[in-house]
């Protein structure tokens, strides 16, 4: 069952309502005392259906979800669909250099405060959640990758672990590769990253910001799963299909 609540983040984009997906497993109806991990996601409007997604294809996860029976929450803001790249900025944990359009004042760090003061003590207030950090996970792709690398390793206190699908590496490698270095994360830091082989082609010194990402996470010892993608694209359709991929990663000895 896929609930949709109207929720508003303030300090980014004023009174406009966006769409909170929440995901709840049949489990959940079965019996009222269990409780379940979460995972928090970005680009919200394209992890269910395909008729509320941006391209018109979702991640199709929800089919996913109800075929599996996985027992997870799953939590999908909307992106701010707002002019002068207002989803680049609030999906950004630093500022960069975009094509011809000037400098992208990241506004990341702002969007993860709402997520973690605001939405997370709703989701736990009104869901039957495990609050704490081991059972608190985060994904997105793209930007949203980029995201996700930046809150378990800026906010491992309350993200144990994270999937990053297509992290947006280049946007800044610099300060991508300061942001792992100065990281404090704890042991048991799980960490899932991919790149697909055809979009990596496409992107100049992809490979190269990859691989360093992947050096200097094993450098400090997060337990990461990576891949390279077989024909992997930029887009919804390539990213459903690694759904069994990082979810396992995710739910992986978790119980």
């Amino acid at each position: 069952m896929v609930e949709v609540l109207p929720l508003t983040i303030p300090s980014l984009s004023g009174r406009k309502k966006r769409r909170v997906y929440v995901y709840l497993p049949e489990k959940a109806k079965e019996n009222p005392k269990a409780r379940f991990p979460v995972l928090y996601m970005f680009d919200g409007h394209n992890v269910f259906f395909d008729k509320d997604a941006t391209y018109g294809k979702s991640w199709g996860m929800k089919d996913f979800m109800d075929r599996t029976e996985l027992p997870l929450i799953i939590v999908a803001v909307e992106c701010n669909h707002g002019k002068n790249y207002a989803r680049l900025k609030e999906y950004s944990p630093f500022d960069f250099e975009f094509k011809d359009s000037g400098l992208i004042e990241g506004k990341g760090e702002k969007y993860m405060r709402w997520l973690i003061k605001k939405l997370k003590p709703i989701t736990d207030e009104n869901y039957p959640t495990l609050p704490d950090r081991e059972h608190t996970y985060i994904a997105g792709s793209s930007m949203g990758g980029l995201m996700s690398l930046y809150a378990v390793l800026q906010h491992n206190d309350v993200f144990s672990r994270g999937a990053c699908l297509s992290p947006s590496l280049w946007t800044n490698p610099e300060k991508v590769n300061e942001l792992i270095e100065t990281a404090d994360v704890a042991p048991d830091t799980v960490l899932y990253m991919d790149y697909g082989e055809n979009e990596m082609k496409r992107r100049e010194k992809m490979g190269e910001c990859y691989i360093n990402a992947v050096h200097k996470l094993l450098d400090k010892g997060i337990l990461l799963t990576s891949r390279i993608v077989p024909g992997g694209e930029h887009c919804e359709s390539s990213w459903e299909k690694q759904l069994p991929l990082f979810l396992s990663t995710l739910m992986y000895a978790n119980d």
